[in-house]
This record gives C-alpha cells, structure tokens and sequence, in this order.
C-alpha cells in the first residue's frame, strides 16, 4: 500500500466550564482530531487488507500530537482517551477496524506510557454520519468518573469512497463525577484496568 490520501483534518476542542452545581475549579477539555482519507478498498471484496494497518502509522502519530497540541500541549494533562472510525457506504465495517491498531499505537505513542486499552467504535455511514467515540482513562479502564464519549462527524463526509478517522482525548473526568468506584488517584498501574 501506500500513504493515506487525505482530503482534510479537523481538530476540535470543547471546554466544558458547568454541568450544574459548583463550577469545577479548572474546566474540562475534551477534544477529537479527525482526518477523511480515501478508502482503497472501496467497491470491491480485498483479502489481504492488513498492511493498510502499518501505512497508517505515521497518520494516527500526526493527528494524536496534533491532538495533545489543541488541548493545550502537554501529554501529562490527558487522562482520557478513545478512537473511531465511520467508513463511507462503498466500504465496508472491516476497513474501519483497520483504525484499532494504529490510532491506539499512536496515542500511546504520543502520551508516553499509557497502559489502558483504547476504547473503540466504528460503523458504516453515510456523508454527515456522528460516531459516539467511547472515552475511558488512559491508565485504568475501570475508573468510572472518566466513562464518557465524544460524539464527533464532519457535514461532507464519508463520501461512499472515504473513512473518517477519529482520535478523542479529555483533560479528566466527567464534571461532578459521583458514581463511585475506582478513583484515578488509585490507580495501580499495573494491568491497564485498575
């Protein structure tokens, strides 16, 4: 295969400033870099389909640093974390699992030593199509103050021949999180979950 072709990237931050009660002391950003690029598998069945996999590499490595960037250029500052991908109607579910490997390398990469696994989500849709991308934190998958999504999509894509990929990163948890359960500052660090 070769490089991605990319059409555009979008990079977007929300600062989340009140949900209701005490505004919290420093606000919340969550943010979703996306890049469309063209599908090479689009309109026909491939077998072998794998190599994409190593071709999107140094794009998951961009869009992740570009990302750390936007939410203020400090990777010790994100604690949360997630991917997607929504694949145009001439491609197929597949092509958009082609995004697990290097958007979770990528991040990882970027961040340091990271140990949760990337949550992940993906589906088939037309131009103008939202994706709920799952957040957990990057250390621990079980610390529930840090559950959430970012639903993300662009007006003009997929087009049936593209795949819009997503990398999500927060600066914390949920705002006025109170579920209980694991809390970062307990975080072991030892297995990705706990």
């Amino acid at each position: 295969m070769a490089e991605p072709k990319i059409r555009k990237i979008l990079t977007a931050v929300e600062e989340i400033r009140h949900e209701g009660g005490t505004p919290p002391a420093k606000p919340l950003k969550c943010g979703a870099v996306l890049a469309v690029i063209e599908n090479p598998f689009a309109g026909a069945y491939h077998e072998d389909i794998q190599g994409f996999m190593k071709d999107l590499e140094p794009l998951g490595l961009d869009m992740a640093r570009r990302l750390i960037e936007a939410l203020g250029g400090e990777a010790g500052a994100i604690e949360g974390y997630g991917k997607g991908a929504i694949v145009g109607q001439a491609g197929e579910l597949e092509h958009g699992a082609l995004w697990h490997v290097p958007g979770g390398y990528a991040m990882r990469e970027a961040l340091g030593n990271a140990k949760a696994i990337v949550p992940s989500t993906k589906k088939v849709g037309a131009a103008g199509a939202r994706l709920d991308v799952p957040v957990t934190h990057i250390n621990a998958s079980y610390v529930r103050s840090h559950f959430d999504a970012m639903e993300v999509g662009l007006a003009d894509a997929p087009r049936a021949n593209e795949i819009v990929l997503a990398l999500v990163m927060t600066t914390g948890g949920r705002i006025h999180a109170r579920l209980g359960g694991l809390k970062a500052e307990d975080i072991k660090g030892e297995d990705g979950l706990r």
